[in-house]
């Protein structure tokens, strides 16, 4: 039996969608912009991707999607783009920089707050109080946008100490215990590991994030850039985001 034939059955169950094979032609690394929010998930993936395509790697550009989609524009190399709304996304479409994008899954909001909840925060109108900390994304990114629509929903009025330009910056600012609370997505808070803890809110399902996915046109890495898009839209990949938190779209 010829090694193809042994690693090639591997390769197909790592994969999980559709090819096993090596990337060929074009680079043999990946080059991957993605949401903060994508940080544990992609991370995870990208290990899977490696596997399943000997001699391929999976390098990584995470923070806010509107400063990534922001630096694709202004010509970064880059293969593929996962944006944390459609609106950032929309940056990179209209500058006819990628393919068609494909949603892949859904985000929502929780309040993050410190282990134990000193403020006691138990709704979003707390957020309000006077003497209560509060961290929000700024609102040019997604978690900020999502977040002044919830605010907008709910009829309040929110006056951060910090706006930070991801959400994990925001989510740091609660682990170190510098802020009463924060919104954030419900996947942060999951991927805390305990440092904080998430409360939902009705309003959340008014400001719900789509994730759009995306090769960029002319990708260095070419069928191997397609290829990991493919991984992310297959069952294994939905496997990896909704355990993390994520919705189904």
């Amino acid at each position: 039996m010829s090694l193809l034939a042994l690693v090639l059955p591997v390769a197909l169950a790592l994969a999980g969608c559709g090819s096993g094979e090596p990337a060929s032609g074009g680079s043999k690394e990946v080059t991957v912009f993605a949401a903060a929010s994508l940080t544990g998930t992609f991370t995870e993936l990208g290990k899977v991707f490696e596997a399943a395509h000997p001699g391929t790697s999976v390098r990584f550009n995470f923070g806010s999607s509107a400063t990534l989609a922001q630096q694709i524009v202004q010509g970064a190399p880059a293969d593929v783009f996962a944006a944390a709304s459609p609106a950032t996304m929309k940056t990179v479409t209209d500058a006819s920089l990628a393919g068609s994008p494909a949603t892949f899954v859904r985000n929502k909001l929780q309040i993050a707050v410190p282990a134990g909840n000193p403020a006691q925060i138990d709704e979003l109108k707390d957020l309000t109080g006077p003497k209560v900390k509060v961290a929000l994304c700024a609102e040019q990114v997604p978690c900020g946008a999502a977040a002044a629509k919830a605010l907008d929903a709910a009829g309040l009025q929110v006056r951060p100490v910090t706006l930070e330009q991801d959400v994990k910056a925001t989510l740091t600012k609660v682990e170190l215990g510098e802020v009463d609370a924060a919104l954030v997505y419900k996947t942060d808070v999951i991927a805390s590991g305990g440092k904080v803890e998430g409360i939902a809110f009705p309003e959340a399902d008014q400001a719900v994030n789509d994730y759009p996915i995306a090769t960029i046109a002319k990708a260095p890495a070419g069928d191997a850039a397609r290829r990991f898009v493919d991984l992310v839209l297959s069952r294994q990949g939905k496997d990896v985001l909704t355990k993390a938190g994520f919705e189904a779209p």
